[in-house]
Order: C-alpha cells, then sequence, then structure tokens
C-alpha cells in the first residue's frame, strides 16, 4: 500500500496565529509562559488536521515549526551562538536577538544576516560558523514536539535540516576565512546524539532535508555526504529519508549511490525527467520513494490523473509499500486554506488548493493508488472538470494584450543615451548635493494607516474621507523628510497594502485572497496576489498620489513601482504559459506606468527589482536564459522616458556575483541595495567587476528595530567607500520602512542625514 505523506506545513495558521502570538511576546502582551501555551495549541492543531486529511500515521511532520525560522532553529538547537549573542542571557531573548537584534540597556547587538531561501521569497538565517566551533545539543526541540505529538496520540516524522546543508548554506565568522564544511567531524556527533534522543523517544523515520542537491556541488562533496550519512546511519532502529527539493538532482544522484539511507524524496514538479532514474536508484538499492507529485510551492490544482500515472509507474518497478506520495516540497510556501475565501471569484477560486487542500489532494491520489480509480470516482470527475474549465475560460486570455506582445520592437529595450550623458543631464536637472539622501520607498504603516484602510474597505469611511487621510499622511511624511535634510523624497507608500499587492489589485489578470498569508520571514506575512490570466493596466496606478506629493515641495520626488520579476516572483503565477511571457506582460504594463508618471511631472522613478536574483534558476546551466529575459523585462519597463528622467532599482539579500552582469545590463541610473546584514561582501562584486552607475548601499538594516548611531553609520560609509566611487554613492536604509515604527524610523533617518552632510564637509575640506 502507497503511503500518503507531507514534508512540512505551513507554520503560521490559519489566521496569522504565530504572527500575532509571536509580536504579543515581543511587545509585552504575553509572557514566556503563554507564548510556549499558544505555539503547543498550533502545533496540535496542525497536526490534528493532517492527520484527519489523511497523511498516514508516522509520516506527519514534527519540528517544521519555528518561531522565527527554522534554520536559526538549528543554530540554538546545536548551541551556535555567535560570541556577541552569548551575554544576552535569558534563552528567547537569545532566540530572538539572533534573528531580529536587540537594543536595550546594556545590550546592542545587530540581527544576523538574512537571505532568500534557494529561489523561494522566504528567508532564512545564515548560519555564522567560527574556525573552532563546536556542536552542543543545547535545547532538544525536535524531541520535545516528537514527544507533544506523542501525547496526542499522533505519530510523527521529525524534520531536520541536514548536516552538509546546513554546514553549506553558512558562512565564516567575520574576520576568519575557512571552508564551513570542514566542520562537518565537529558537528556529526551533535546530530548523532540528536538521532538518537529522537529513537529513544519513539521515532521511527526522520527525514532529513539536503536542497543542496539540487546546486552544482564541488566532486568532494560526495565524500562529505558518504561520511556524514554513514555515521547518521548507525543509529539503530531509525530510518532515514534524504529529502532534496527545488530542482533536479542531475550529476548529485552519483552522491546518492549506495548512501546508507533508507528513503530518498525527489521534486517531480521540478525535476520530472528525474522519476526513471530515481526509481532504478530506489530499486537498485532497496529504498523507499518518495513521489514529489503535487506542487508546494504554487496554489494551482493537481492534475490528479496525471499524479496517479507518475506513482503507478513507480508502482510497476518498485514494492507500493515503499512507495511515498507527497508534495515537491514542504507546504510552507502555500497558504493555508481555502477555506475563507468565499468572496473569491468562485471560477478562479475553483481552480486553486492550498495546503489544506494539496492534504486533501494527496490522500486522494494514495487512494487511487491502493484501491483503484473508483474509489475516488467523483474526486476525480470533479478534478477534471475544473481543470477542464481553467484551459477554456476566456478569463485568462486577453487579445489586446497578446497583440501587444507582438508588437514589442528591440528600440523598446534601450534608453537614449549611455548613463554618462543621462547623469549630466540628470544633474542639471535635479542638483543633488554629494552623498545624495534618499529612502527606498515605503514608511512605517501605523495601526492607524491600517485601520483606516480597513473602514474603507467596510465601508465604515467614503473614499473621499480616506483619499483625504492618505493625503495627510503623504504630506506628514513629506514635511519629515524635508525637516532632516533627505534630498530624494518619497510618499510613503500609506496608500499600498504590498508592493506587489497594491499593483497586483490594480491591474487586470490578477485576483487576492482574503487570507492567503505565507510567511516571509519572522513574523513577517506576505499576501501574494494569484496571476490567473494575461496582464494589463486599465489606468494608471500611483500617479496621482505622486503628483500630489511632488506639488508638496521643491525637492525632487521619486516614483515608486515594483518591477515585473518581483511582480512575478512574488505572485502566485499561472503555470499554463511561460514565465517568459508572464513577466513581459507586466513590464508593458509598468512601462506605462513610468512613461505617466514622467508625464507628470516626477523627476525620479525607481522601479524595484528584489526578487531577480531570487528568480535565478538553482542550476547555473539554467540562468543565461533567465537572466536575459529578466533583464529584458526591467529595460521595458524601464526605458520608456527621457534622458532627464532618473531610473532607480532597488535589490535585496542578493549575491551579486553570481548576477554581476545582469545588474549592469540594467542600466539603472542608481541603485540601492541591501548591505548592511552582509559584513560589506556584497560591495567587493562592484569593485571588482567595476560598476559606472550611481550605487546607494544600505546604511543600515531596517529588519531590526535597532537605531544604529551616527559614528557606527559613519564608519560603515566610510568602509564602502574602499570599493566604490565616492562622487557615484547614495545614503540610504537597507530597504523599504514599512514594517518599523515611527519613533525609530526618526531617530534612524535622522542619524543617517547626519552622515551625510559630515562627509559631505569632508568631501570639501579634501
Amino acid at each position: 500500500m502507497a503511503i500518503a505523506t507531507n514534508l512540512g506545513f505551513p507554520r503560521i495558521g490559519a489566521n496569522r496565529d504565530l504572527k500575532r502570538l509571536v509580536e504579543n511576546f515581543w511587545s509585552g502582551k504575553v509572557d514566556a509562559k503563554a507564548l510556549g501555551v499558544g505555539a503547543k495549541a498550533l502545533r496540535a492543531n496542525h497536526w490534528n488536521l493532517q492527520r484527519d486529511s489523511g497523511i498516514a500515521d508516522g509520516h506527519i511532520p514534527s519540528n517544521d515549526f519555528s518561531f522565527y525560522d527554522h534554520v536559526l532553529d538549528h543554530l540554538h538547537l546545536f548551541n551556535v551562538i555567535p560570541e556577541r549573542y552569548q551575554n544576552i542571557g535569558d534563552d528567547l531573548d537569545t532566540y530572538f536577538a539572533m534573528g531580529r537584534g536587540l537594543q536595550r540597556e546594556g545590550v546592542d547587538v545587530p540581527a544576523m544576516e538574512m537571505k532568500k531561501w534557494f529561489d523561494t521569497n522566504y528567508h532564512f538565517i545564515v548560519p555564522e560558523f567560527a574556525a573552532n566551533q563546536t556542536f552542543t545539543l543545547r535545547d532538544p526541540k525536535p524531541v520535545k514536539e516528537y514527544l507533544e505529538a506523542k501525547a496526542l496520540g499522533i505519530s510523527t516524522r521529525p524534520v531536520l535540516l541536514g548536516p552538509i546543508t546546513f554546514l553549506h548554506l553558512g558562512k565564516c565568522t567575520k574576520g576568519e576565512t575557512f571552508n564551513t564544511i570542514d566542520l562537518l567531524d565537529n558537528l556529526l556527533p551533535a546530530y548523532v546524539n540528536l538521532l538518537q534522543s529522537l529513537r529513544d523517544a519513539g521515532a521511527e523515520w526522520v527525514q532529513l532535508d539536503e536542497p543542496i542537491l539540487s546546486f552544482d556541488l564541488p566532486a568532494a562533496y560526495a565524500d562529505h555526504y558518504r561520511k556524514a550519512y554513514q555515521a547518521l546511519s548507525k543509529v539503530s532502529g531509525l530510518k532515514l529519508l534524504l529529502a532534496n527539493y527545488f530542482g533536479r538532482l542531475g550529476d548529485n544522484l552519483r552522491i546518492l549511490e549506495q548512501l546508507p539511507v533508507n528513503g530518498l524524496h525527489i521534486d517531480l514538479v521540478r525535476a520530472p525527467e528525474e522519476l526513471e532514474k530515481a526509481i532504478d536508484l530506489a530499486r537498485r538499492n532497496d529504498l523507499f520513494l518518495s513521489l514529489g507529485v503535487l506542487d508546494g510551492r504554487n496554489i494551482w490544482k493537481a492534475d490528479l490523473d496525471a499524479s496517479i500515472s507518475t506513482v503507478r509507474q513507480a508502482c510497476k518497478v518498485l514494492d507500493t509499500n515503499k512507495i511515498f506520495v507527497a508534495a515537491s516540497c514542504s507546504l510552507l510556501h502555500v497558504p493555508h486554506s481555502l477555506a475563507a475565501e468565499a468572496e473569491m471569484d468562485s471560477t478562479v477560486r475553483d481552480w486553486l488548493s492550498f495546503a489544506t487542500e494539496k492534504l486533501a489532494e494527496i490522500s486522494a491520489i494514495t487512494k487511487a493508488v491502493n484501491s483503484g480509480d473508483e474509489s475516488i470516482q467523483d474526486v476525480l470527475a470533479e478534478n477534471r472538470r475544473s481543470l477542464e474549465s481553467r484551459r477554456t475560460s476566456p478569463l485568462t486570455r486577453d487579445d489586446a494584450v497578446r497583440r501587444g506582445m507582438l508588437e514589442i520592437t528591440e528600440d523598446m529595450f534601450k534608453r537614449k543615451s549611455p548613463f554618462s550623458q543621462r547623469w549630466v543631464k540628470q544633474q542639471e536637472k535635479l542638483h543633488l548635493p554629494k552623498f545624495p539622501t534618499s529612502t527606498v520607498g515605503s514608511f512605517p504603516q501605523t495601526k492607524e494607516v491600517r485601520i483606516a484602510r480597513q473602514k474603507v474597505k467596510r465601508g465604515d469611511v467614503t473614499e473621499q474621507e480616506y483619499y483625504e487621510f492618505i493625503k495627510k499622511e503623504i504630506e506628514n511624511c513629506v514635511r519629515f523628510q524635508e525637516e532632516i535634510g533627505i534630498d530624494v523624497l518619497v510618499h510613503g507608500e500609506f496608500e499600498r497594502n504590498d508592493m506587489v499587492e497594491y499593483f497586483g489589485e490594480n491591474l487586470e489578470g490578477y485576483i487576492f485572497s482574503r487570507n492567503g498569508w505565507v510567511q516571509s520571514y519572522g513574523t513577517r506575512c506576505v499576501k501574494p496576489p494569484i496571476i490567473y490570466g494575461d496582464v494589463s493596466r486599465p489606468q494608471p496606478m500611483t500617479v496621482d498620489w505622486s503628483a500630489y506629493a511632488q506639488s508638496l515641495t521643491t525637492k525632487p520626488m521619486k516614483g515608486m513601482l515594483t518591477g515585473p520579476v518581483t511582480m512575478l516572483q512574488w505572485s502566485f503565477v499561472r503555470n499554463d504559459q511561460p514565465r517568459k511571457d508572464t513577466a513581459f506582460q507586466l513590464a508593458l504594463a509598468i512601462r506605462k506606468e513610468v512613461q505617466d508618471l514622467e508625464a507628470a511631472g516626477i523627476p525620479a522613478i525607481q522601479i524595484d527589482e528584489p526578487a531577480i536574483r531570487e528568480g535565478l534558476p538553482i542550476r547555473r546551466s539554467d540562468w543565461e536564459e533567465y537572466l536575459n529575459w529578466a533583464t529584458k523585462a526591467f529595460l521595458l519597463a524601464s526605458t520608456g522616458v527621457e534622458d532627464t528622467t532618473q531610473i532607480h532599482t532597488h535589490m535585496c539579500y542578493s549575491d551579486f556575483n553570481d548576477i554581476f552582469t545582469a545588474i549592469q545590463a540594467l542600466d539603472a541610473d542608481a541603485i540601492t541595495i541591501e548591505n548592511s546584514k552582509s559584513d560589506l561582501k556584497l560591495l567587493s562584486a562592484f569593485e571588482r567587476y567595476g560598476y559606472a552607475q550611481s550605487i546607494g548601499p544600505g546604511l543600515y538594516d531596517i529588519h531590526s528595530p535597532r537605531v544604529p548611531s551616527v559614528e557606527e553609520m559613519a564608519e560603515r560609509l566610510q568602509q564602502m567607500l574602499q570599493y566604490l566611487n565616492p562622487a557615484l554613492v547614495w545614503v540610504n536604509p537597507d530597504c523599504g520602512l514599512k514594517t518599523r515604527g515611527w519613533s525609530e524610523t526618526e531617530a534612524a533617518l535622522t542619524n543617517m542625514c547626519e552622515v551625510a552632510q559630515r562627509y559631505r564637509k569632508l568631501s570639501k575640506s579634501v
């Protein structure tokens, strides 16, 4: 009998319960005991839901829960606490300080570095290792949560990040240089001790996630994997499931040959071509084979007939009792349930499947494989009807959009003049000082702003009353920026709920969920819009707000837009046409908005593309094709303006070495980048490859509530100038300020502007 399994479940709860619980703890509204009680109830709810949905006993995941991030959990688990956090005292305070920083009497520590989790929009805390790093079990969370589920009568499969992936994703402590994988011998005893504890607690299976097996790995990694799993397999009485996802194994299949594990999970959504090889590997090594036949990262209903056929193909060769049916990866990346989406267009809703619905799909596929299609006859008929409805629906096609795609010419991918000529014209128009200051876009979204948005949606206030409220917020924001000396202003984005959702609400081809939240990092949740059809812009989206803000000041105002690649990456995207086509449709819509902003007198326009690196395929051999169309999408959106209009872009959490030629090809007049969490290492790419345009490396981390001093920021700017041309450096924060409070924002930006003034004086004296 094939077995219905799951690799992980969304941890935030049906109504962002975890977000509210943790933020109440941070604000002092609940204590640590209440935090623990609330988390325990949430975990129990999720385990019961999965059991009731048909996921097999012993294959419901545990330890997929986290207060902040599962990689941070492993740092805490193995006592990998960087020295700067070791004297905080309280365990929870230490844990959260590593994730978000801490500033209180006697303590002032920044957050650890954060990066995108492979090519998703989830962020993880980057492990930081010392050359003499030791690993000990600090707090065996996986064992506690296994026993917690066991007490409820639920047998789970604990989920751990595999030791090779854990080390590979890490970095050296600042000032040290070594290969983190060299710490493997030190780490393995701690993993062995943990596995022994899980076995003693009663676990039958443990899932070890090794997604770096989708990377291009050095040949030496075969030996590292062999050493690691030989050590782990010596824990008798415990079965190990090695899980790979997000891409194809490719040459790394050789690493798995005769690896002493009991089961292998493969992602058949991203790598369907590897099914036969995986079946053969499982047959020759007598492995359980976990088939990731459902898309764990997107929200479209599965083709149940196709999924059942795939599983049956494996059953023809392997013992059916050794077949696991699963999603491609953890369901962390999709919303909790469609249950709250009664207000959504019923036609489109019928095409969707969130995490809870995917559990039902896994169960249905498993039942069909074990008992025949007739056992789910009604489910199959309904699934076929939904798929056909989507395939033939006129909602997905707009002939005018498709004609526009055919009318794209090569001239639409180029600015009129090179940067050196544009920069002179822009300086003549904008009169910017040295070290010009700006922000990345958004200002704090206060409780009052959120309440006003809710009121207008409910009809408690009129559109005009809401409009006047937002105008007042914009005016206050403009006056504040003028007061502290910001040079290029923004309007603050108070009318926007989210940098992607806002634009999606104003574009055709998008639909929105009421409660489709997913975790981005920590307690930060986003509600990705859903692209179900061809995309177009029926009317201007931002022009009125930016023009109003410009009317309040003589200083230049910067229009704020989200770029086509980020709109693509941070949405749930239709899977019935190439992603490139959807990106170009988005680019054409944004191009019109850019031109309308310019016509309205907005002299600078920022087109954010923080997700370009995130969208980079995992395998290097696939990079060129992606970067070619991603770069063209940005150019298509940005190049329809005069030389005097300054085009900005923003990127964050990117390894710029990987995409530097693409960054240059964007031909933006100014780029702001996340930099403060990265120990300036990102800037080395700009020095190494040479970057001729202006750049604003983030001077401070906006993801932490701490306020850096003038001296700290001044020192950071001085370090930046070792890599960059001072004549082309902007002074700005790391990212938008939406999630921060006004008091810390005012203090940090005031300090930032003082730093810019200081360096202007220094440059005059030289």
